[in-house]
């Protein structure tokens, strides 16, 4: 994704990076520093443990820790939250407050709110949607100005040990959505563009963006693609929700999978088969940024990692 015509920042940014440790937020704060702003971001574990993310500054301590969150915004210009895959409403909500109290007692210019997801516009009793639209409003309620992206489904989920070795080996894209659902993929690196020119474009302010990719596509359009960028037949396979569920569970515990798994089950239901749809190109153009294709993607990713057959890993 690249972008255009977006409104040059003020130099530097002092930019919170809620999440920054996370693939989301990472992406944020790469692009950031790369780009010369200053990022400061939290993170609970020790000095040894902590990702790799050059040029950033840690805050020892979590969200839960107001003191630790008003460090994180001491002498900060701007903001971009993206929270963690915590479901429980109560969490959220404290987390959120945190967040809004700080920003505002910084004096935040601006605090973009990466939602993880687009929310359907009646409550749905998800938490996956529901503890994200409230910390929305949290966030909306203190005053700072906000921009919000919704972004749909991230093609990075596709990069992973469950979808990797059976796309490599077995030409199978498989993944918890239904085959006609129509999905606006989004990369990692085309929300840190979308975050990029919502912190620093002028009338965007307040505004809602369901950002997504450069085109809607159903799973055998992705296959596709994907086929395309890889040189060989690629078929997609609707994979059951609560499979993915106990597979996710393996990686991040129970009561994440189950946060992240309730999504795709609204999904399969059919409730809102649109959810995930791209908009016609709005929020790109509002924005200033134009995404890039999923076979532009998947090109670039050495997907040989995932492979089972020794002769295909790298060396």
């Amino acid at each position: 994704m690249s972008s255009h015509n977006t409104t040059p920042a003020p130099w530097p940014m002092r930019v919170a990076v809620v999440g920054a440790t996370g693939f989301q937020g990472g992406a944020v704060a790469r692009l950031l520093v790369d780009r010369g702003h200053r990022v400061r971001t939290l993170s609970r574990r020790p000095q040894a443990d902590r990702p790799p993310l050059p040029g950033a500054e840690f805050v020892a301590g979590g969200l839960a820790d107001e003191g630790a969150v008003g460090r994180l915004f001491e002498g900060a210009t701007h903001a971009v939250v993206s929270m963690p895959l915590v479901y429980e409403t109560e969490r959220v909500r404290r987390y959120t407050s945190n967040l809004a109290r700080a920003a505002r007692a910084a004096g935040v210019r601006r605090l973009v709110f990466n939602a993880n997801t687009r929310l359907p516009q009646e409550p749905t009793g998800v938490p996956a949607f529901e503890t994200r639209r409230m910390a929305e409003t949290v966030l909306r309620g203190s005053g700072v100005p906000l921009v919000v992206l919704r972004p749909p489904v991230y093609l990075d989920n596709l990069f992973s040990p469950w979808n990797g070795p059976a796309l490599v080996d077995e030409g199978v894209l498989a993944y918890p959505l239904p085959a006609t659902a129509p999905v606006a993929w989004l990369s990692h690196t085309g929300l840190a563009q979308a975050v990029y020119a919502a912190l620093t474009r002028d009338g965007v302010e307040g505004g809602v963006f369901d950002i997504g990719g450069a085109a809607t596509l159903t799973g055998t359009d992705l296959a596709e693609a994907f086929g395309y960028a890889l040189g060989r037949p690629v078929r997609y396979a609707p994979l059951r929700p609560e499979l993915f569920e106990r597979w996710l569970a393996q990686l991040l515990g129970p009561d994440t999978a189950e946060g992240v798994t309730g999504l795709y089950r609204y999904l399969a239901a059919g409730s809102d088969p649109l959810l995930l749809a791209g908009d016609d190109g709005m929020s790109a153009e509002a924005l200033g940024v134009a995404p890039a294709r999923a076979e532009e993607w998947a090109a670039e990713q050495p997907w040989q990692v995932w492979s089972n057959h020794p002769e295909d890993q790298p060396a």
